[in-house]
């Protein structure tokens, strides 16, 4: 449940709204079966502590013991829930949204992001108010804990697909943009282990982003300039909760979110051959690369839980998103900056290559997005007939909106699960043909 602090109840994420919703979650937890443990961390925000608070009483008040980790980052929490043997789990992080949002991201037993299912089942928890509360001698119990961030770097250095000591030889130095949140806690300690040098960018952790959080091109100019300046290697930008990883090349120039899976995946796939998921909005370059590594490649609807369930389905050795987003189930089934990190530099110091020419080595593709305003949710079904018509004689997946394969590009059109908007989203060989391809589906859906 993701929202705006403070205003309305019902519109903005407000405390009643924050009660509630932890309230329903919690009644699912136990009606579920699930042992009343959660654990739950926070991102840097400013608003952080506060919906803590709110979250942890409610928790406590339904008889639910808690762990509380504090600041952390969203891949620690959800490793932690398993250790703990916990029934679930909250993460408070708004993910790249800017400082006046926050949210509670809900994660089932395992660790995982609940399903579709199971959110639309808290979701009417929480809208009939179907709550009951313990009363005192049953209320849970609260502790906290500060060592599952060195707990979650242990679990990716006994990972037998890293070298450790490779990279060290790398001698690599980075400059890290941390955005004012937990990235300055979570990455000096896994460098030092690396014996990686690194400078960290924007390292206090306040919550007053020094810039838009969403690690993409515009926001990185500044990290771009300091990689360049000191001779760094590379430049790393990650989200505030440090599920999305982005790399900057040793000469300023963007090495790509859409890039950051296709990385990790090839370095991956040199080790263990096996079989790759991304969802049907990521660049086309995974599915080239998992080729030429002799595996094979599937599509999933957009979103994390079922990028996941993809991956659960074929048995892929890793994951993700073109967001920056690296799933390696060996180390657990969610998106995480850290393990993405180490895996990257390992390549690197194997291939004996800088960023730059890591990237070269790559099949080049250009992605462009627009998006139009929606009326309703509904609005969006006759434009997907209509471009079904129009392009049946193509490649077509309509697992999650409509997605069509062209033997040069494809272009995806889908309604956000965020905002009343239709996304589309087309990738070529050149920026100039993914416009075309665009500006041909705005025209359809014009006409």
């Amino acid at each position: 449940m993701r929202g705006t602090i403070g205003g309305t109840i019902g519109e903005n994420l407000t405390p009643i709204d924050i009660v509630e919703m932890t309230a329903a979650y919690g009644q699912w937890l136990i009606h579920n079966g699930n042992n009343k443990k959660v654990v739950v961390g926070r991102d840097g925000r400013i608003s952080g502590q506060i919906v803590s608070q709110l979250a942890v009483s409610t928790l406590l008040s339904l008889g639910i013991d808690v762990i509380d980790l504090g600041l952390s980052t969203t891949p620690t929490v959800e490793m932690a829930v398993p250790a703990e043997e916990a029934g679930g789990g909250i993460i408070f992080s708004a993910s790249h949204n800017p400082k006046n949002w926050n949210a509670l991201k809900l994660l089932n037993e395992k660790g995982e992001f609940v399903s579709k299912k199971a959110g639309a089942t808290i979701l009417q928890m929480a809208d009939d108010r179907d709550l009951t509360f313990c009363e005192v001698d049953e209320l849970g119990h609260y502790s906290q804990s500060d060592k599952y961030i060195d707990y979650h770097i242990e679990k990716i250095f006994d990972l037998d697909i890293l070298d450790i000591d490779k990279i060290a030889s790398g001698n690599f130095k980075v400059v890290v943009d941390c955005i004012n949140s937990t990235g300055a806690i979570a990455l000096p300690p896994l460098f030092q282990r690396m014996g990686v040098s690194y400078e960290l960018l924007n390292q206090e952790v306040t919550g007053e982003f020094a810039h838009d959080p969403e690690p993409v091109p515009a926001n990185l100019v500044d990290l771009a300039q300091a990689v360049v300046s000191s001779g760094a290697d590379m430049g790393i930008s990650v989200d505030p909760d440090v599920d999305r990883l982005v790399f900057v090349c040793e000469d300023g120039s963007m090495f790509s979110e859409e890039y950051t899976i296709v990385a990790a995946a090839d370095f991956v796939l040199s080790k263990t051959p096996g079989n790759t998921v991304s969802n049907l909005s990521s660049t086309r370059a995974l599915a080239d690369v998992t080729h030429k590594r002799g595996g094979k490649y599937e599509p999933s609807a957009v979103g994390e839980v079922n990028v996941v369930a993809k991956m659960k389905e074929i048995n892929a050795v890793i994951g993700g998103e073109g967001n920056g987003g690296v799933i390696y189930p060996a180390l657990h089934y969610g998106r995480d900056a850290l393990v993405g990190i180490a895996m990257v530099l390992n390549h690197l110091a194997d291939q004996k290559m800088k960023l730059s020419e890591l990237k070269e080595s790559y099949p080049s593709y250009k992605i462009v997005k627009e998006k139009l305003q929606l009326e309703s949710d509904d609005a969006i079904v006759p434009i997907l007939n209509k471009l079904k018509k129009h392009y049946l004689n193509e490649k077509l997946n309509e697992e999650d909106g409509l997605k069509i394969d062209f033997e040069d590009g494809w272009v995806h059109i889908r309604s956000s699960n965020t905002e009343p908007i239709m996304r589309i989203i087309a990738e070529a060989k050149s920026q100039e043909r993914a416009k075309v391809i665009v500006a041909n589906i705005l025209k359809l859906i014009n006409e």
